[in-house]
Protein backbone atom coordinates (compact mmCIF):
# COMPACT_ATOMS: atom_id res chain seq x y z
CA UNK A 1 0.00 0.00 0.00
CA UNK A 2 3.11 2.23 0.90
CA UNK A 3 4.63 2.00 -2.56
CA UNK A 4 1.09 2.27 -4.32
CA UNK A 5 0.33 5.46 -2.62
CA UNK A 6 3.60 6.98 -3.21
CA UNK A 7 3.26 6.07 -6.99
CA UNK A 8 -0.10 7.91 -7.41
CA UNK A 9 1.37 10.76 -5.35
CA UNK A 10 3.82 11.27 -7.81
CA UNK A 11 2.12 11.47 -10.94
CA UNK A 12 -0.12 14.38 -8.98
CA UNK A 13 -2.83 12.73 -8.77
CA UNK A 14 -4.89 13.28 -4.89
CA UNK A 15 -4.95 10.17 -2.57
CA UNK A 16 -6.88 8.71 -0.40
CA UNK A 17 -4.72 6.04 2.08
CA UNK A 18 -7.01 3.98 4.03
CA UNK A 19 -5.04 1.86 5.89
CA UNK A 20 -4.46 0.22 9.32
CA UNK A 21 -2.71 2.22 12.00
CA UNK A 22 1.38 0.92 12.07
CA UNK A 23 1.09 0.29 8.08
CA UNK A 24 3.52 3.69 7.53
CA UNK A 25 0.94 6.38 6.38
CA UNK A 26 3.70 8.53 8.08
CA UNK A 27 6.11 7.34 5.04
CA UNK A 28 3.82 8.24 2.19
CA UNK A 29 3.38 12.05 3.76
CA UNK A 30 6.83 11.96 4.08
CA UNK A 31 7.23 11.57 -0.29
CA UNK A 32 4.89 13.89 -0.34
CA UNK A 33 6.93 16.32 1.80
CA UNK A 34 9.82 15.59 -0.51
CA UNK A 35 8.11 15.83 -4.13
CA UNK A 36 7.09 19.14 -2.80
CA UNK A 37 10.19 20.25 -1.85
CA UNK A 38 12.08 19.00 -4.98
CA UNK A 39 9.26 21.37 -7.24
CA UNK A 40 9.10 24.35 -5.39
CA UNK A 41 6.14 23.97 -3.36
CA UNK A 42 4.30 24.60 0.02
CA UNK A 43 3.16 20.97 1.55
CA UNK A 44 0.93 21.78 4.72
CA UNK A 45 0.73 18.62 7.47
CA UNK A 46 -2.15 18.97 9.53
CA UNK A 47 -3.55 17.25 12.27
CA UNK A 48 -6.32 17.30 14.86
CA UNK A 49 -4.34 17.61 18.32
CA UNK A 50 -1.58 20.41 19.14
CA UNK A 51 0.43 17.44 21.08
CA UNK A 52 0.88 15.64 17.55
CA UNK A 53 1.00 18.88 15.37
CA UNK A 54 4.69 19.71 18.00
CA UNK A 55 5.62 15.57 17.46
CA UNK A 56 5.32 16.01 13.76
CA UNK A 57 7.31 19.24 13.72
CA UNK A 58 10.14 17.91 15.49
CA UNK A 59 10.29 14.87 13.37
CA UNK A 60 10.34 16.71 10.08
CA UNK A 61 12.47 18.78 11.19
CA UNK A 62 15.03 15.60 11.85
CA UNK A 63 14.25 14.41 8.46
CA UNK A 64 14.57 17.90 6.00
CA UNK A 65 15.91 20.13 8.49
CA UNK A 66 14.56 22.86 10.48
CA UNK A 67 15.27 25.42 8.01
CA UNK A 68 12.46 23.50 5.60
CA UNK A 69 9.93 22.98 8.61
CA UNK A 70 7.32 25.54 10.19
CA UNK A 71 4.20 25.33 12.48
CA UNK A 72 1.87 27.58 13.61
CA UNK A 73 -0.87 26.04 16.04
CA UNK A 74 -2.97 29.06 16.45
CA UNK A 75 -1.43 29.94 19.84
CA UNK A 76 2.08 29.74 18.59
CA UNK A 77 4.20 30.19 15.43
CA UNK A 78 7.73 29.63 13.90
CA UNK A 79 8.80 29.83 10.93
CA UNK A 80 5.72 29.65 9.40
CA UNK A 81 6.74 30.45 5.40
CA UNK A 82 9.08 27.52 5.50
CA UNK A 83 8.55 24.87 2.54
CA UNK A 84 6.56 22.65 5.08
CA UNK A 85 4.15 23.65 7.10
CA UNK A 86 3.03 21.62 10.87
CA UNK A 87 -0.99 23.02 11.77
CA UNK A 88 -3.90 22.08 13.68
CA UNK A 89 -6.91 21.42 11.09
CA UNK A 90 -8.86 24.53 12.29
CA UNK A 91 -5.74 26.75 10.98
CA UNK A 92 -5.50 24.97 7.63
CA UNK A 93 -9.40 25.91 7.35
CA UNK A 94 -9.18 29.76 8.31
CA UNK A 95 -5.83 29.92 5.31
CA UNK A 96 -8.60 28.11 3.11
CA UNK A 97 -11.29 30.53 3.89
CA UNK A 98 -9.58 34.04 3.82
CA UNK A 99 -7.25 32.45 0.50
CA UNK A 100 -9.66 29.44 -1.10
CA UNK A 101 -9.09 28.79 -4.89
CA UNK A 102 -6.69 31.90 -4.46
CA UNK A 103 -4.22 30.33 -2.85
CA UNK A 104 -0.59 29.19 -4.22
CA UNK A 105 0.01 25.31 -5.67
CA UNK A 106 0.16 23.54 -2.24
CA UNK A 107 0.15 20.04 -1.48
CA UNK A 108 -2.19 19.16 2.01
CA UNK A 109 -1.68 16.38 4.01
CA UNK A 110 -4.83 15.60 6.54
CA UNK A 111 -4.05 13.32 9.03
CA UNK A 112 -6.81 11.69 10.86
CA UNK A 113 -9.26 12.34 8.04
CA UNK A 114 -11.93 10.61 10.06
CA UNK A 115 -12.49 13.82 11.64
CA UNK A 116 -14.36 14.95 9.09
CA UNK A 117 -17.13 13.23 10.50
CA UNK A 118 -16.83 15.57 13.77
CA UNK A 119 -20.03 17.38 14.92
CA UNK A 120 -17.98 19.83 16.19
CA UNK A 121 -14.79 20.50 14.57
CA UNK A 122 -15.74 18.61 10.76
CA UNK A 123 -15.67 21.86 9.21
CA UNK A 124 -12.38 22.53 9.73
CA UNK A 125 -11.82 19.35 7.77
CA UNK A 126 -13.82 20.02 5.33
CA UNK A 127 -13.79 23.80 4.54
CA UNK A 128 -9.96 22.90 2.39
CA UNK A 129 -12.11 20.03 0.35
CA UNK A 130 -14.86 23.14 -0.34
CA UNK A 131 -12.37 25.90 -1.08
CA UNK A 132 -8.61 24.65 -1.80
CA UNK A 133 -8.76 23.93 -5.70
CA UNK A 134 -5.18 24.62 -6.83
CA UNK A 135 -4.11 22.14 -4.22
CA UNK A 136 -3.36 18.73 -4.05
CA UNK A 137 -4.49 16.26 -0.80
CA UNK A 138 -3.17 13.03 0.95
CA UNK A 139 -6.22 12.17 2.88
CA UNK A 140 -4.75 9.72 6.02
CA UNK A 141 -7.05 7.19 8.46
CA UNK A 142 -7.16 3.97 9.63
CA UNK A 143 -10.97 4.23 10.16
CA UNK A 144 -12.54 5.33 6.92
CA UNK A 145 -15.61 3.63 5.49
CA UNK A 146 -16.90 4.52 2.15
CA UNK A 147 -14.46 6.59 0.59
CA UNK A 148 -15.94 7.63 -3.13
CA UNK A 149 -17.96 10.78 -2.37
CA UNK A 150 -15.03 12.29 -1.37
CA UNK A 151 -12.93 11.18 -4.12
CA UNK A 152 -15.47 12.42 -6.38
CA UNK A 153 -15.56 16.06 -4.69
CA UNK A 154 -11.57 16.13 -4.43
CA UNK A 155 -11.44 15.25 -8.76
CA UNK A 156 -14.97 18.03 -9.38
CA UNK A 157 -13.05 21.11 -6.78
CA UNK A 158 -8.97 19.99 -8.17
CA UNK A 159 -9.64 19.04 -11.61
CA UNK A 160 -6.94 16.23 -10.72
CA UNK A 161 -8.00 12.24 -10.78
CA UNK A 162 -8.14 10.75 -6.99
CA UNK A 163 -6.44 7.43 -6.38
CA UNK A 164 -7.98 5.75 -2.95
CA UNK A 165 -5.75 3.02 -1.26
CA UNK A 166 -7.13 0.80 0.85
CA UNK A 167 -5.87 -2.39 3.23
CA UNK A 168 -6.97 -4.44 6.02
CA UNK A 169 -4.00 -6.21 6.79
CA UNK A 170 -2.21 -5.02 9.82
CA UNK A 171 1.37 -5.53 9.80
CA UNK A 172 1.47 -5.20 13.81
CA UNK A 173 -1.27 -7.96 14.99
CA UNK A 174 -3.26 -6.82 17.80
CA UNK A 175 -3.97 -9.17 21.13
CA UNK A 176 -6.57 -8.46 22.82
CA UNK A 177 -6.84 -9.21 26.75
CA UNK A 178 -9.38 -7.80 29.80
CA UNK A 179 -7.29 -7.49 32.81
CA UNK A 180 -8.99 -6.02 36.37
CA UNK A 181 -5.00 -6.00 37.60
CA UNK A 182 -3.84 -3.16 38.53
CA UNK A 183 -1.62 -1.00 36.44
CA UNK A 184 2.38 -0.87 37.85
CA UNK A 185 2.23 -4.82 38.35
CA UNK A 186 0.40 -5.28 34.56
CA UNK A 187 2.96 -2.82 32.77
CA UNK A 188 5.54 -4.77 34.96
CA UNK A 189 3.97 -7.79 33.46
CA UNK A 190 3.98 -6.74 29.73
CA UNK A 191 7.57 -6.12 30.09
CA UNK A 192 8.46 -9.14 31.19
CA UNK A 193 6.33 -10.87 28.34
CA UNK A 194 7.94 -8.77 25.95
CA UNK A 195 5.17 -6.93 24.97
CA UNK A 196 6.59 -3.11 25.22
CA UNK A 197 6.83 -0.58 24.04
CA UNK A 198 3.42 0.00 26.05
CA UNK A 199 0.63 3.21 25.41
CA UNK A 200 -1.51 3.69 28.50
CA UNK A 201 -4.34 6.03 27.98
CA UNK A 202 -6.26 7.99 30.28
CA UNK A 203 -9.80 10.23 30.18
CA UNK A 204 -8.48 13.28 31.80
CA UNK A 205 -4.68 14.89 32.63
CA UNK A 206 -4.51 14.41 35.91
CA UNK A 207 -4.92 10.47 35.89
CA UNK A 208 -2.17 10.32 33.30
CA UNK A 209 -0.28 12.58 35.85
CA UNK A 210 -0.72 10.31 38.70
CA UNK A 211 0.14 6.91 36.49
CA UNK A 212 2.90 8.75 35.10
CA UNK A 213 3.97 9.39 38.94
CA UNK A 214 2.88 5.58 40.21
CA UNK A 215 5.17 3.88 37.02
CA UNK A 216 8.30 5.93 37.92
CA UNK A 217 8.93 2.93 40.27
CA UNK A 218 9.31 -0.01 37.40
CA UNK A 219 12.64 -0.04 36.21
CA UNK A 220 11.46 0.07 32.12
CA UNK A 221 15.20 1.00 30.85
CA UNK A 222 18.23 -1.02 30.45
CA UNK A 223 21.50 1.50 31.72
CA UNK A 224 22.75 2.17 27.84
CA UNK A 225 19.28 3.36 27.47
CA UNK A 226 19.05 5.57 30.68
CA UNK A 227 22.63 7.19 29.54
Amino acid sequence: AQEEAILELFEGKNVILATPTGSGKSLVAAAMHYKSLGMGRQSVYTCPIKALVNEKFLALCRVFGPENVGMTTGDFSVNREAPILCCTAEVLSAIALREGPESMRVDVIMDEFHYYSDKERGVAWQTPLLTMSNATFLLMSATLGETGFFAAEMERLTGQPTATVASSERPVPLDWEFSKEALTPLIERLQNEGKTPVYVVHFTQRMATESAQALTSLNLTTSEEKA
